[in-house]
């Protein structure tokens, strides 16, 4: 019998294996999730799935997301990445993720950790939704809204609300697995 599934990933290879196995995990290591701002604020006005069949190349492009490394990445190093055919050649968005290195790193210094930064917008514990189809799931909350204006505040780039609520999800602290599918949560505290 086949898995019920999230209808969002369909028949594709890539995308199930990544339903399957990545999203709506919740992500506890840091150098995780800055992978996944780094490849979400790459995503914005692209398909999830385009940045997942490039997520190798990011992978290889950006020293294997070491925001050590890419905060201290200078222009030779952008003009390089603006060459690269295998990832999003858009300069803003280079820039802003060497921006975001830098900042992920001050916020790892006031919080602990950027996981301990992100536990602070859920004292309940994550967040596990009942949705019973995927129509119903929202692009944003006042959550997300809250989260990307903290983050735009202390000097993140390509952080808005969207971008964080994708993040959220991707990451686990919010499961919007839907109500049949087989990867739903059954445990909300983190």
């Amino acid at each position: 019998m086949e898995k019920l599934r999230c209808n969002w990933c369909g028949n594709d290879e890539l995308y199930q294996r990544y339903h399957d196995e990545e999203w709506g995990k919740l992500v506890k290591d840091d150098k995780i999730l800055f992978e996944f701002i780094l490849l979400e604020s790459f995503q914005a006005g692209l398909s999830w799935i385009t940045i997942l069949r490039k997520r190798e190349n990011f992978r290889q492009a950006f020293d294997e997301f070491d925001y050590l490394k890419i905060a201290k990445y200078q222009e030779d190093k952008v003009e390089e990445l603006k060459k690269n055919e295998g990832i999003v050649r858009n300069r803003l968005k280079i820039n802003a993720a060497i921006n975001n290195a830098k900042q992920f790193q001050k916020v790892q210094q006031e919080f602990g950790s950027f996981y301990q930064y992100l536990q602070s917008f859920f004292p309940e514990g994550r967040l596990v939704n009942h949705w019973e189809k995927q129509s119903d799931i929202p692009a944003s909350t006042p959550l997300s809204d809250r989260i990307s204006k903290d983050l735009k505040k202390r000097g993140f780039k390509f952080v808005g609300t969207t971008i964080i609520y994708s993040f959220l999800q991707a990451t686990g602290f919010i499961d919007d697995h839907i109500e049949a599918c087989f990867a739903k949560s059954k445990v909300s505290k983190v």
